[in-house]
């Protein structure tokens, strides 16, 4: 029997398989399979046969549907934990499925209540990194941690999440399976934030390139809506959901739309909802062919710029609070 573990690249999928891997002895030997936060067709890339077993860790069963029957088809059994629009989940006696699409709760809080909070601290970094700052606060209540201490964590899933985006593998700073490995050793994260330089490499990476972000203007701001959009280089490709997310921090009460132009043409997109009303991202992103997402955050891989009117008019009349 082979397991596979299929998790998304940002902090969520990363922080979620680390509270796995620190709880299941068998998952040392177990095959991952990742890459870049948007990469998320990912059950494709599994070769396992009859009796093999996969986790799958924050990616979407919807985007996933075809190779996910194939797969249980074939004799595998597969456990899903995800936070995003599934679509109609299967009945299968293969599949086992913890699915949870409320506003505030990600995958690494879907697996801290598989472990009974056994890996809590893990948990509330990625639950940091996916910006339910909210929701991490409450999580991490039980661990009595000094402010700065809770600060630290959060700073930890925000870089996590950053290293997560990119066009490709080859913009990121570490590969998310290296980020992975490095981060296995350590049942304390911040353990891990002293002692390896990772934290201290994505730490520069991340100021640097998000000092180049703020210097940008937006294209759309009003009270309730801001549209950005940053140029085709790695450094805005890197910057595209940490950033929209510091700027729905800084404006809860707004929605967030954050172009990055795609040297073929067209923009990547990362919405956010207003943090006041964290609904609605899923259902925007979806009117668009590569579309998908959560109901907080969610995004488009490839909008082509014809598109582009008719993204603008679909972002403002979703928000509308009129």
């Amino acid at each position: 029997m082979t397991r596979y573990d299929v998790f998304n690249g940002d902090a969520d999928g990363l922080c979620a398989l680390q509270q796995l891997h620190l709880s299941e002895p068998e998952a040392e030997h177990a095959i991952l399979i990742t890459g870049t936060k948007r990469e998320i067709a990912l059950l494709q890339q599994v070769p396992a046969e009859a009796g093999d077993q996969i986790t799958v860790l924050d990616v979407s069963l919807d985007k996933n549907r075809g190779a996910l029957m194939e797969l249980l088809e074939r004799g595998v059994s597969v456990r899903y934990v995800d936070h995003h629009y599934p679509g109609e989940i299967p009945e299968h006696p293969n599949l086992q499925t913890h699915i949870d699409t409320t506003a505030d709760r990600g995958t690494s809080l879907l697996v801290d209540d598989l472990l009974e909070g056994r890996q809590r601290a893990w948990a509330v970094v990625g639950t940091f990194g996916d910006n339910f700052d909210a929701a991490a606060i409450r999580a991490a209540a039980p661990l009595g941690l000094q402010q700065d201490a809770l600060k630290r964590l959060r700073e930890l899933g925000i870089l996590l999440n950053y290293n997560g985006y990119g066009a490709t593998v080859a913009d990121l700073h570490f590969p998310p399976e290296a980020l992975f490995a490095r981060l296995r050793p350590y049942a304390d994260p911040l353990e891990f934030v002293r002692c390896d330089q990772a934290f201290e490499a994505l730490r520069t990476g991340y100021a640097d390139d998000m000092a180049r972000a703020r210097a940008m203007s937006p294209e759309h701001q009003n009270a309730t809506h801001l549209l950005m959009v940053l140029p085709a280089a790695p450094w805005a490709r890197r910057v595209g959901g940490v950033f929209a997310n510091e700027l729905a921090q800084q404006a809860p009460s707004r929605a967030h739309a954050l172009l990055t132009q795609l040297e073929q043409g067209g923009f990547v997109v990362s919405v956010r909802a207003p943090i006041d009303r964290p609904d609605g991202a899923d259902a925007l992103c979806r009117q668009f062919e590569t579309g998908g997402g959560r109901k907080a955050a969610a995004g488009i891989n490839q909008l082509s710029d014809s598109d582009y009117p008719r993204f603008v008019e679909a972002f403002l009349a979703a928000f509308d609070t009129d």
